[in-house]
């Protein structure tokens, strides 16, 4: 409950697919005057609890219901991108709109490695060689080299990104970071390139050997990786994606891929999603792709519920909240 002197809360909505005990936890984490728990397919109950609904904590991107919302005031996607939330109305609208970016931050960080070390390995073809019985059988295999001692290059130094170069560390190798922002480099950061300082994504492309995209997609960050790009990195170069699929200009990529100016990539996201069937992205020998699905840490629920509890504390103190969208996010391109 608020200290004498916050501000309250009064109504709060929640949609959220979470089980009675986790709802219960959230509920109690909040503090709210009343919590009210919907379905977000029962329109009619959502409607009326947006009556009177100071905050609402969705599943999803939030809807025109919501900007139309009399006394709502701050939302809560309980997922890390925004971007189908950071549209002019909302932005206009004078909600606080936030996510929970962060909470998957490590296992997003494995999935990066496990495309790293795919590719590295050639797991499609030690597959292949397996259904086949066959011992060996990739040509040049052993003048593949591992991860360590190569340069890793993050495009996105936020929860995501960091977590990567913590592994890109453990794994041996050199690790550049480039971000929006200047400021102090994580720990495992080796060299940061900072676009408000001037520098060029270019820059950290033409030095690495993995590339990995850990930003957000907004107006800034589309097709961020396209053909001029893709032509400044190393031949022996891999990217791997697990941002949105319109940080890439897809086309440029499978030009790239097929000419060989760059080794492989490993593919998260996709345009559009999901992947159409005759996407030759499919039959490439140096892609491994997945579908937008990562496996969750034990306890990521709980995770989102410290975030939001967090954020809570936040708007009743006045403060700003954490992973609040901006200006910065806006989203027009896709």
């Amino acid at each position: 409950m608020p200290e004498p002197g916050e501000n309250r809360i009064g109504t709060v909505l929640s949609s959220l697919l979470w089980n009675d005990e986790e709802i219960a936890s959230l509920r109690d984490a909040i503090g709210a005057e009343e919590f009210i728990q919907v379905h977000p397919r029962e329109s009619a109950l959502v409607a009326e609890a947006l009556e009177r609904a100071e905050v609402a904590i969705l599943p999803i991107d939030l809807d025109d219901r919501f900007l139309r919302a009399p006394k709502l005031r701050w939302v809560h996607c309980d997922h890390a991108g925004l971007t189908k939330s950071a549209r002019p109305e909302v932005l206009d609208s004078g909600l606080i709109v936030t996510g929970s970016a962060g909470r998957s931050a490590e296992a997003l960080a494995q999935h990066a490695f496990y495309f790293a070390l795919g590719l590295a390995f050639d797991a499609r073809g030690l597959h292949r060689m397996q259904d086949q019985h066959v011992w060996q059988g990739i040509p040049g295999y052993q003048d593949r080299l591992s991860l360590a001692g190569q340069t890793l290059g993050i495009v996105g130094l936020g929860h995501t990104g960091t977590a990567m170069a913590d592994l890109g560390k453990a794994f041996g190798m050199r690790v550049l970071g480039y971000r929006r922002t200047q400021g102090e480099a994580p720990p495992s950061v080796d060299r940061m390139y900072a676009a408000e300082g001037g520098d060029s994504v270019d820059d950290l492309l033409a030095e690495s050997d993995v590339v990995m995209l850990a930003v957000s997609l907004s107006d800034e960050t589309h097709h961020l990786i396209g053909a001029e790009q893709l032509a400044r990195m190393r031949p022996n170069a891999t990217l791997i994606n697990l941002a949105r699929g319109a940080v890439v200009d897809q086309d440029a990529l499978i030009d790239a891929l097929r000419s060989g100016r760059i080794a492989g990539a490993g593919l998260d996201v996709t345009t559009p999603e999901p992947l159409p069937a005759d996407s030759p992205l499919w039959d490439m020998p140096n892609v491994v792709i997945t579908p937008h699905m990562t496996p969750k840490l034990p306890d990521r629920t709980q995770r989102s519920i410290d975030i939001i509890a967090e954020n809570a504390r936040r708007y009743r103190r006045g403060e700003p909240l954490r992973n609040a969208m901006t200006r910065r996010d806006l989203y027009t391109l896709g």
